[in-house]
This record gives structure tokens, sequence and C-alpha cells, in this order.
């Protein structure tokens, strides 16, 4: 049976055309280049047709990237040495410029979020790196995005997640912190001793007042020991009822006697 040339070109031309279809993701675009030359909008979701080799097509992902910046050592400004990891979450937003302006994007954005890491971080001082994480966090998301928009990356978020302290100043900060402590606790214990000086004067003035509030506070601290039950009951002897026994027996104390002159 002899194929007439006919069927042959069609039947060619039908093979090229399936090898030609192609099928991106919704996630997914390509950008075509045709003789070299690339075109003005990406293609894709869905069936496309590539015809090769006159179209080149690269597939570009838009996914959100989570690239997680290895440890880095990096000498804040007070001279501690740590190593810092963190987490950049980027994606493209301009697959044209993904492609066409820098080589690898995955590569560039991930060697740039580490330079960046170093040498932003290697500006401030350890406190403000432990507790300022937020606002260096959007410095670092600001600075990288600022960087990466002409490739078409956008980078929406950058997390430190994890500073190595050396072992010596874990211990020094251990250290502050306890003095810190015992600080606060004598601020506290001072401020209730000046409190509590203040109202027992303010207690005082009003007993002065009235002599027989003493008496009536007698009477109810021994109400408050007897409901306890104890087998001792200590009463305590008033000041008033010593100066009265001295006026009573006519004795008073002597003043202290000067001492002799030489």
């Amino acid at each position: 049976m002899v194929i007439s040339p006919v069927l042959m070109a069609l039947f060619i031309i039908v093979l090229y055309v399936i090898a030609s279809i192609k099928i991106l993701a919704e996630y997914e675009r390509g950008v075509i280049f045709r003789l070299g030359k690339l075109l003005a909008r990406p293609k894709g979701p869905g069936v496309i047709l590539v015809f090769a080799p006159i179209d080149r097509m690269v597939r570009v992902g838009l996914r959100t990237v989570v690239f997680e910046v290895p440890p880095q050592d990096v000498i804040t400004r007070d001279n501690v040495s740590v190593k810092v990891s963190a987490v950049v979450y980027f994606r493209v937003m301009d697959p044209r410029k993904a492609v066409v302006e820098v080589e690898n994007y995955n590569y560039a954005t991930s060697q740039l979020s580490q330079t960046t890491l170093r040498s932003v971080l290697g500006q401030v001082e350890l406190d403000d790196l432990l507790s300022q994480r937020e606002r260096l966090n959007q410095q670092l998301q600001h600075i990288l995005d600022d960087r990466t928009e002409p490739w078409g990356i956008k980078v929406s978020a950058v997390e430190v997640k994890y500073v190595d302290l050396p072992a010596d100043m874990q211990r020094a900060m251990a250290r502050q912190a306890e003095a810190e402590r015992e600080k606060r606790a004598k601020i506290i214990h001072a401020a209730g001793e000046l409190d509590a000086s203040e109202k027992l004067s303010q207690a005082a003035a009003v007993i002065a007042a009235q002599p027989v509030a003493i008496t009536l506070r007698y009477l109810q601290t021994l109400t408050e020991i007897a409901s306890e039950k104890n087998s001792t009951i200590i009463f305590p002897l008033p000041i008033e009822m010593l100066h009265l026994l001295r006026q009573m027996t006519g004795v008073e104390p002597k003043a202290p006697s000067a001492p002799p002159r030489a």
C-alpha cells in the first residue's frame, strides 16, 4: 500500500500541531520567545500552542515562594557576634520581567536576601534585634521589595526566624535580667513601706485625737486572738499607764548627766 504525499504531509502537520499543544496550570504562565523576540503578553493558563522551533516557552510559577535564609554571621552595632536566620515570602508579579530582567530570579532573590539581612541587622544593637523584631521585619521587607521590583518580584513578608546568641552572652543577659528583677522587687518593697508609713502616720493622728480609740483597738485585738483558741495571750501595757504610775509614785525619769569637763 502506497501512502500519498498529501496524506503524509497531513499526518506530519497533525503530529506537529499535537506536539505544539501545551497545558499550563492556573498558577503558571508561559513567556514566549518567537524567533528570539519576546511576545507582548505571557500565555496561559489552559491550553496554548507553542510552535517549535519558532517559539520557545519559559514556564513561570505565580505561587508564593517561601525561601529560608540560611544562618548568617552578623556583628551587631555593639560588637556582638550572632547567627541570624530568616524566612522570605515572595512571588512573581510580572513573568516577562522575571525572565528577561534577571537570569535566575529565585537565586537572585535568595542572594539579595542574605546580603540585605547582614547589612541591615549589622546596623542595630543587640537589644533592638531582640526587642524590635517587628520593625526590623518591615524594614527588611521594604528594602527587598524595592530592589526586586525591577525583576517583577513582590516580596510580601520577611520574618527573622532565629537569633543564636553565644553562651557567654546568654549568661550575661541572664544575670542582667536577674539584677533587673531584684531592682524592681526592691523598688516595690520600698514603695510599699512608704505607703504603709503614710497610712500608719494617719492612723496615729486619728488615735491621738481620740485616746479611747487605742483601747478599742486593744479589745479588738484580744477578740481576734481569743477566736484562735490560743493558750497564751500577750496584753500590751499602754504607755499612758506608765506615765500615770510615775505621777502617782512621784518618780520621774532623770535626765542624763552631762559628762565632766576636763
